[in-house]
């Protein structure tokens, strides 16, 4: 069961990574990309919750960390989607923003 969240929770960064790069080119908010920035904190909250009530051995900074992460991409996925039109700086800073959190939890 947890392996398979965490393919859910991957899935759902690689959306909003490659929906990020397609933003660039329309200037606009790729339908989906909110669904899936929605999808990856859902999914890493469940993830934590399993952890949690498993071995309890959990780094909370590390957590803690991505779950500002994750909301500040949600954030800006959301507030984009009311904007008509965005410049490529705005996907480069979702991009950037997903790579790191993937970073973070590859590397620490």
């Amino acid at each position: 069961m947890y392996s398979v969240i965490i393919v859910l929770h991957l899935l759902c960064w690689a959306i909003v990574f490659g929906l990020s790069f397609t933003g660039m080119k329309q200037r606009a908010m790729p339908k989906g990309l909110l669904h899936g920035a929605i999808g990856a904190l859902l999914t890493g909250l469940i993830l934590v919750v399993l952890k949690e009530m498993g071995d309890g051995d959990v780094n909370h900074m590390k957590i803690g960390i991505k779950l500002l992460v994750a909301l500040a991409v949600t954030g800006l996925a959301f507030w984009g989607g009311r904007k008509d039109e965005l410049k490529p700086g705005y996907f480069g800073l979702l991009a950037g923003l997903v790579a790191a959190n993937v970073a973070i939890a590859v590397l620490v």
